[in-house]
């Protein structure tokens, strides 16, 4: 593990001609590289109709391409001593590979061979259907996931956001291989796509691996024309004409509200809440939510812990995530409590936050969230995995930024400025609450 003080590396970056951004960092503990491929193609890409089809060409993505039957991308890796994963979010989806160094030239070609060239075959797709739509019914089945979505949807209510990544189940049924062609060819796009190396790079020619591979000749497909990335004709009804990034840069406006969800099988009552924050693209807005909600809810001696859980012994568990997105950021408040509880920690919460308002965090306070913070970026770059993933999406959304530049802006905040500028973002009339109870 490094020191504290110790400066972190400065990611190396180029672009090809076509416009894919490649981006790198060596890491000399490394024992692996980690390959992560990143595309502006997750749920905010889809139109209405297109609802689940983001997460539901994920599943595809790993049926097999042009070149691989179905299973043999993972059975190569794994012979190759590594392992691959991927996920959908809101405003992107990634797919990465874990791999030794003398298998990396061989695994990005399986990689991308994989992600740009899906076979998307008919047979594979009804049975991939299912499995997307067992996945939903889970879902749907856990009563925590039903408040904590009915949250977003009541928050975000003419927004994507609001919307489920796993999509609508009506929808799900009606999906076909052309209309899935057509999303990908859409959205698996050159300028929104971006490949981050990070691990042991000592003895790889990064540049030669990429200028050779399937990345280089990845090329722009006029919307609605051609052939699907399955070789299939797009019909009009498959190739809708709106770009992606129309959906993804759309304004989020949260709705305020107080809604009550009473749900069966429910173990104990959870009071949500959902603050709107400032979008990813403001870097320093975001690092100040993220030093606040730790001072409110990161161990016991921040404020909301220490009185709820910690005084007065109301909940079981308080926690406050930050979500930072591209149309705006959420921060989500859970406090799991007894039904009778609930009004009465709602109560408190809004008291912590009169008491801040009325008198700005303690030096103390701040130092303690700022050290936090910084020691839980620096310890999730120990690993290759979260290096890649984190100079991916910088890449991706026009933000690389030497990996020092973080911690040097959580220095700017003082407990003044976060008095000022972050907490009246989190007053409670600003908020989004559901509280759900017990059927």
């Amino acid at each position: 593990m490094p020191a504290l003080h110790e400066a972190l590396p400065t990611p190396h970056a180029f672009q090809l001609q076509n416009g894919v951004q490649v981006v790198s960092v060596r890491q000399e503990q490394a024992p692996v590289v980690c390959l992560d491929f990143w595309c502006r193609a997750g749920s905010a890409s889809e139109l209405a109709a297109e609802s689940g089809l983001a997460h539901f060409l994920e599943h595809m993505v790993f049926k097999g391409s042009e070149s691989l039957a179905a299973g043999a991308f993972d059975q190569r890796i794994e012979a190759l001593g590594g392992s691959s994963n991927a996920a959908t979010g809101f405003d992107d989806v990634h797919y990465h590979v874990l791999i030794p160094p003398a298998a990396a030239a061989e695994a990005l070609d399986l990689l991308l061979d994989l992600v740009l060239h899906p076979r998307l075959e008919a047979s594979d797709f009804d049975m991939e259907r299912q499995v997307v739509l067992e996945e939903l019914a889970q879902s749907e089945d856990q009563p925590e996931d039903v408040a904590f979505q009915r949250l977003l949807a009541l928050a975000c209510p003419d927004h994507v956001y609001g919307r489920a990544i796993l999509g609508e189940r009506r929808a799900l049924i009606r999906h076909n291989p052309e209309g899935m062609a057509a999303f990908h060819r859409r959205g698996y796009r050159p300028t929104a796509c971006s490949l981050a190396v990070a691990g042991a790079l000592d003895g790889l020619d990064l540049e030669a691996m990429v200028a050779g591979s399937a990345l280089a000749d990845l090329s722009d497909v006029s919307e609605g024309a051609g052939t699907g990335a399955a070789g299939e004709a797009a019909t009009p009804s498959t190739a809708p004409s709106v770009a992606p990034a129309q959906t993804q840069t759309q304004t989020l406006t949260l709705q305020p509200g107080r809604h009550t969800l009473r749900l069966p099988r429910l173990e104990a009552a959870r009071l949500l809440m959902v603050w709107q924050l400032p979008a990813a693209a403001d870097l320093e807005a975001t690092a100040g939510a993220d030093l606040f909600t730790t001072l409110l809810a990161e161990g016991r001696r921040s404020r909301l812990v220490q009185r709820l859980r910690e005084d007065l012994r109301m909940v079981e568990s308080v926690d406050l995530d930050l979500n930072v997105l591209e149309a705006g950021s959420l921060a989500l408040l859970e406090a799991v409590c007894d039904p009778d509880q609930a009004e009465a920690v709602e109560a408190e919460i809004g008291k912590v936050w009169q008491e801040l308002s009325a008198t700005p965090p303690s030096s103390s306070e701040c130092e303690r969230a700022q050290r936090l913070v910084a020691n839980g970026y620096r310890f999730g770059l120990e690993a290759a995995s979260p290096v890649a993933g984190l100079i991916g999406n910088q890449s991706l959304w026009g933000r690389l930024e030497p990996l020092q530049e973080p911690l040097e802006r959580l220095r700017l905040w003082t407990p003044q400025r976060l008095h000022d500028e972050i907490l009246p973002l989190f007053a409670p009339e600003r908020a989004c609450r559901v509280l759900a109870l017990p059927a």
